[in-house]
């Protein structure tokens, strides 16, 4: 019974340990199939400095209609 606990554990750290270096925070795990939605892609955008304001504007816009 005692051997059963510890491969239990065992594989209970190693895919926890996988999932961790995958998505950076347990927290992940529970929304990381959504896809992102324009707005969060065109503000991601944005903030890096891909795009400028006017653009961004522009682009918000369109994507509220």
């Amino acid at each position: 019974m005692m051997l059963i606990l510890l491969i239990l554990f065992i594989v209970i750290a190693v895919l926890y340990s996988k999932y961790y270096r995958q998505n950076g925070s347990p927290l992940n795990w529970i929304g990381r199939n959504e896809p992102e939605s324009a707005l969060d892609i065109l503000k991601k955008r944005y903030a890096k400095g891909e795009i400028e304001k006017e653009e961004f504007e522009e682009k918000k816009k369109d994507i509220e209609q």
